[in-house]
């Protein structure tokens, strides 16, 4: 009787140390994103507040591919990827998180020996590595925009004829964005990032998986929503607007029930802007 007493307690008490973990996760990525949020917002804001280059065709250049008064092009390269980091964090994290909570439910639990308040912390960790690898794959697509954007930025002030041109190259690129939603390479992207890490399975309770696994899960992601983010890096990547609508679109493509309708319906507003993007440059506007 007295150990049938102490199953019951100990049972409750695991019970209770499991929900006060997924508190603490839940908690812990809302604090994540109002941060990063916030830190966003005031960098936009202030790169805003420096104004723009007014360039050949009536558009202007961001201040995101230009060299600050006083800084060094590594110090500017180091200041747009501690903002690109932030940036991801605030448009992503939204639809991450189930993916983490998908995560934490497959990881094997019956081959854990510890106590149940050690394997949660242990989760937890692992979790916050899963997190790891995933933005360390959007950390390498910024390491690579930067370059590209400045060479870019820098030809088309050298080359007016060129930079004449970028807002037609605008319309086209977003119209090409759109596309791409209706097809079976975006469906499947968007199905494995969905399903990830896959129905019924089960993953081992350690460091080198869990990497792996936000890596696999950052790739995904990347490959699925690549199409959306070129469109804010040729409208402005530090459009505020821009920003918001692109992560809406992102978020509720990946969480919506019907998520393939939801990304078709999608395609077809960007579509729409594409072309209206077109014939603007062109005139016709």
């Amino acid at each position: 009787m007295v150990a049938s007493s102490r199953r019951v307690r100990q049972a409750l008490s695991d019970v209770v140390t499991v929900v006060s973990s997924h508190r603490a996760f839940f908690g812990a990525s809302a604090l994540l994103f109002a941060v990063s949020a916030t830190v966003t917002i005031v960098w936009c804001t202030s790169m805003s507040a420096m104004g723009a280059m007014r360039m050949p065709g009536g558009w202007t250049m961001s201040m995101a591919w230009m060299r600050m008064p006083g800084y060094t092009w590594p110090v500017t390269a180091a200041s747009f990827l501690g903002m690109w980091i932030v940036m991801m964090v605030a448009m992503m994290l939204p639809s991450l998180v189930p993916m983490l909570r998908r995560y934490r439910r497959a990881v094997d639990r019956t081959a854990a020996s510890a106590p149940t308040s050690l394997f949660e912390l242990r989760l937890n960790r692992l979790t916050a590595l899963v997190s790891v690898g995933y933005f360390f794959v959007w950390t390498v697509i910024g390491m690579a925009a930067f370059p590209l954007g400045v060479s870019l930025a820098t030809v088309e002030m050298q080359q007016p004829a060129l930079a004449r041109a970028v807002p037609l190259a605008v319309g086209v690129i977003v119209l090409i964005a759109g596309s791409l939603q209706f097809t079976a390479w975006k469906a499947h992207h968007l199905a494995s990032y969905r399903e990830a890490p896959g129905r019924g399975r089960t993953l081992p309770a350690d460091a080198g998986t869990a990497w792996r696994h936000g890596v696999r899960l950052g790739l995904h992601c990347v490959h699925c929503c690549a199409n959306l983010m070129a469109i804010l890096l040729v409208i402005g990547v530090i459009d505020l607007r821009a920003m918001a609508i692109v992560a809406a679109a992102i978020t509720s493509e990946r969480l919506a029930p019907a998520g393939e309708r939801v990304a078709r319906a999608i395609g077809a507003f960007v579509v729409v802007a594409g072309l209206f993007l077109i014939a603007q440059a062109a005139g016709l506007g």
